[in-house]
């Protein structure tokens, strides 16, 4: 059977955009050789990952992408972070994502601490001297973030947070539900709070942080609760066997959560300083031995939060350059995309529509010639949902689901 066997699915995470610079976007810009090759060779079109006019989560948006669907599976993003930076979280746990934060007086005055880069050793104190009403798990992630796991019995997601998304206020959980569960999780969140702001208060770490003039790591902020959800296996759901290759928790958590195989790469930070090459690299050997292989390449859209035009247009050259070292063949089906638009003009996500590609063996193609927003609204695959991807690919690889007789 003429077919295409194997997927790659590129993700440029947050490389849309809305016309910024004389009119144009970063991806317009940027010099793509690589990938305006790809749309000629293949068929474009534009997708509302989630809905018209929703602007998606990181999270949302892969769960989308890869066929699921997040309103029936969704919980939150803890889980995905704490699974992402290697804890076995298992059904039942309630997983928080957290910030090390600067509070002064009970405020809140810094919510990154300075975007402070090691925390271990407050990690390491923190597990150490801490002590709750029910099993944790802490865990530092990369830069300021971190992550909490509770486990036992009576734990319940529905609790507020404690990070206030903005500085001068208090940090305080309570319940959402008038049920035990939910009263005693949020005694234990704020206790943890209580404790964390004790054991940091005087940490080494800090005493030199406020010597040096930089703002002390005194706090953690809980956001993005959620209980571990029960996924479907994406090799169950597939029959492809799945690797992801990423650099952010949350998409490596994704991929640990339906099953895949996460493999690491060196260098790879998940800014614009990424090891790019390197992850080409891995996709090259992971497609030897993998039917579906997940990459996830981040720096687009930290450039998008920071405004920074320049940055993502350059991001994105050096992207298409080291794509350019894919060793594929028609055989494997090519999918280019973004999770959401990250306009560098409002600087968090927005609801506009991503451009996609998709190229390979069987794929009719249309008369596009570039990737960019502009071109893949005019491509033979129109507009279709996230959650139409994977059907689509999986009829390209005739696996599809024939609805009738």
């Amino acid at each position: 059977m003429c077919v295409a066997k194997k997927i790659l699915f590129v993700v440029l995470d947050g490389a849309a955009d809305r016309p910024a610079v004389d009119k144009t976007t970063p991806l317009q810009a940027a010099d793509i050789p690589f990938l305006d090759r790809l749309a000629q060779e293949g068929i474009l079109g534009i997708m509302d990952v989630i809905a018209p006019g929703t602007p998606p989560g990181s999270d949302t948006a892969h769960l989308s992408l890869l066929g699921y669907t997040p309103s029936e599976v969704y919980t939150g993003r803890g889980p995905f972070e704490a699974a992402g930076v290697g804890i076995d979280v298992r059904p039942g746990d309630i997983a928080f994502r957290g910030n090390f934060a600067t509070v002064k007086d009970g405020l809140v005055v810094d919510r990154r601490a300075g975007r402070i880069s090691d925390t271990h050793e407050l990690s390491e104190a923190i597990r150490k001297q801490l002590r709750l009403d029910c099993e944790f798990l802490f865990k530092e992630s990369a830069g300021h973030r971190a992550v909490l796991v509770l486990r036992g019995e009576d734990l319940s997601p529905s609790v507020t947070q404690t990070d206030p998304q903005h500085t001068g206020a208090m940090l305080h959980s309570k319940p959402k539900t008038n049920d035990a569960s939910s009263r005693r999780t949020a005694n234990i969140v704020n206790d943890f709070t209580r404790q964390v702001c004790s054991i940091l208060a005087d940490h080494p770490v800090n005493r030199e942080r406020t010597l040096a003039n930089q703002l002390p790591a005194n706090a953690v902020l809980l956001r993005g609760v959620g209980s571990v959800p029960q996924l479907v296996p994406f090799e169950q759901r597939t029959g492809l066997n799945a690797a992801v290759i990423a650099a952010t928790a949350l998409v490596i958590g994704i991929g640990k959560l339906t099953g895949m195989r996460y493999i690491p790469t060196k260098g790879a930070t998940g800014h614009v300083d990424s090891n790019i090459e390197e992850k080409v690299k891995n996709v090259n050997k992971a497609l030897r031995e993998h039917a579906f292989v997940l990459l996830n390449i981040k720096g687009a859209d930290e450039a998008g939060h920071d405004g920074n035009f320049n940055a993502k247009m350059h991001f994105l050259t050096r992207v298409d350059a080291a794509l350019s070292n894919l060793t594929i063949d028609e055989s494997t089906l090519v999918v280019i995309t973004a999770d959401h638009t990250t306009p560098v003009s409002l600087r968090e996500h927005s609801g506009d529509p991503v451009p996609f590609l998709i190229r390979g063996k069987g794929v009719r193609t249309d008369q596009t010639n570039a990737f960019n927003e502009y071109i893949a609204a005019g491509g033979g695959m129109n507009r279709i949902r996230g959650r139409d991807m994977m059907p689509v690919l999986m009829d390209l690889l005739g696996k599809g689901t024939k609805f009738g007789a």
